[in-house]
């Protein structure tokens, strides 16, 4: 059933105005992206004080993703229906409240009900970000800028995360990572109370809600099976899960295809560019949300790096990130969305390749260059896939846009820690060999970097330095395999992107 076009709101045209409003996007997009990586650096002050376990660890750090990624078609549509504005601002609040959760957490399964909560506010803003960008800049050139600022947030969120967290966790303690949101989220609010527009279709339909439960369900079942299958060893239960997931997907893209008001149009997956551009976030971030994870361990557990020594590391990712970002709009326009795809996707896979091909020890000054690599595909990558999403939809359905751009940036993220971070650990357990320790200890030390780190502490003497040498070695060898299977995927992306996008394809006005 087609739709009359929104009304214009306060923001179309010319409206000076519109700038102040991406300010106001922009610094909730940043705590969101911010919240994805900023325990990296943390999770040695947090093992000291809550002490979670291998497993409880990885839920830790990528079950925000995971959350965010299973619930953003739904909120997207929601943000369509009932008000993008008003998402927002209910969505930042509840982002508030869970960082107080979870700054209080004194167990590790309240930390994770507080990563839980944050992750369903991040959900509901985050597509409300994207969608009224989409609505407040009408002009393609000025969105493309628009988006090029967002993607630049939002990468150099994730990136600085580390930074900050260095800074919070040294100088104050790891519950400092989520305090710091709570002043930021009040004049965020207040803010958007007073600048932001407000924006709905202006025909909404009712939600799709067996839609909506088939596609958490879907999304949340496939991430856990692919989770615990990658950790080895899998349960029945987990092979079920993953083909649960995969069934039930299935099953919502038929239910879409049958409605006339969908959550989500599946039809534009139709689309090479679309399609193209949703494989290359979520396969891209996948390879990028591990390695940070990976290289923050690194430098604090192989190289003794203290929180923030680690995070200032971390640099040269975000500075190539605004690079990438900011300039993706000016190349989009004079070479196109797939040259500018392909280069940044190209970028990534040049780094990944250095670091599985540079010999080992590691040192620092390769992962610097590296993260320069992963910073300026990124930043080039996810702006020009952004711009490509967000420009295939109608105004009314911005939300579905942003739905997909942000389901595939983070679930990108949380699958890359859960999926290449469990290839990652068992590769390092495997290497863990002929180790002076027996029971709980040997046990502990391979299960992780901060458990061998821990039992050497404990052991102390000769045995102490022959367990730190032993991890130090083991993750520099499994770090190795990782950026191997990161450059196969950013490869093969990179590969289907030039095939899929035509030469010379330019994002337009959209909604055609």
């Amino acid at each position: 059933m087609a739709r009359a076009p929104e009304e214009p709101g306060p923001g179309d045209g010319r409206d000076p105005g519109r700038w102040a409003m991406l300010a106001v996007l922009c610094a909730s997009l940043l705590l969101v992206a911010m919240d994805a990586t900023i325990l990296n650096v943390a999770l040695p002050s947090l093992i000291d004080d809550l002490r979670p376990g291998p497993l409880e660890q990885l839920w830790i750090i990528d079950i925000y993703g995971l959350i965010l990624g299973g619930l953003l078609v739904t909120t997207g549509a929601v943000g369509d229906r009932w008000g993008r504005k008003r998402l927002f601002l209910l969505g930042f609040v509840l982002f508030g409240a869970a960082s107080v959760l979870a700054a209080t957490a004194h167990s590790s399964l309240q930390l994770i009900g507080g990563r839980v909560l944050l992750g369903l506010g991040g959900a509901m803003v985050m597509p409300s970000t994207l969608s009224l960008i989409r609505n407040i800049f009408t002009d393609a050139r000025e969105r493309a800028l628009a988006i090029g600022v967002w993607a630049a947030v939002a990468g150099a969120g994730a990136c600085v995360g580390p930074l900050v967290g260095g800074f919070l966790v040294e100088h104050f303690a790891w519950q400092a990572a989520f305090w710091v949101n709570v002043p930021i989220v009040v004049v965020t609010v207040a803010m958007g109370v007073r600048l932001l527009p407000e924006y709905r279709a202006p025909h909404p339909g009712g939600l799709d809600w067996p839609g909506a439960a088939l596609s958490v369900v879907g999304i949340v079942a496939l991430a856990w099976g692919i989770k615990h299958i990658a950790k080895g060893s899998p349960h029945p239960s987990d092979v079920g899960a993953l083909l649960l997931g995969v069934a039930l997907l299935a099953l919502f893209a038929w239910h879409q295809l049958r409605l006339d008001d969908p959550l989500l149009d599946v039809r534009l997956f139709r689309e090479g560019p679309f399609l193209a551009a949703a494989l290359a976030t979520l396969l891209a971030m996948l390879a990028i949300g591990a390695a940070l994870f990976l290289i923050s361990l690194w430098l604090q557990y192989v190289h003794g790096y203290s929180p923030s020594e680690a995070g200032l590391r971390t640099l040269p990712s975000a500075l190539a990130m605004l690079v990438g970002s900011l300039s993706s709009p000016w190349l989009m326009h004079h070479a196109g969305v797939r040259t500018v795809l392909a280069a940044g996707l190209g970028a990534l896979a040049g780094g990944f390749l250095l670091l599985a091909l540079a010999p080992q020890p590691t040192t620092y000054p390769v992962v610097a260059v590296v993260l320069a690599g992963i910073g300026l595909g990124d930043g080039l990558a996810i702006t020009a896939s952004a711009s490509v999403l967000v420009s295939a939809v109608p105004a009314e359905r911005a939300g579905q846009a942003g739905a997909v751009s942000e389901t595939a940036y983070e679930l990108g993220v949380g699958l890359g820690v859960a999926l290449l971070g469990s290839i990652h650990a068992a590769v390092f357990s495997d290497r863990m060999t002929g180790l002076p320790l027996r029971g709980h200890d040997l046990d502990t030390a391979r299960g992780s970097v901060g458990g061998a780190a821990e039992v050497a502490r404990r052991v102390g003497g000769d045995t102490g330095r022959r367990v730190l040498e032993a991890s130090r070695a083991a993750f520099d060898q499994a770090l190795t395999t990782t950026a191997y299977v990161s450059a196969g995927i950013v490869v093969t992306v990179t590969l289907l992107t030039v095939f899929m996008v035509p030469r010379g394809f330019k994002v337009t006005g959209g909604g055609h």
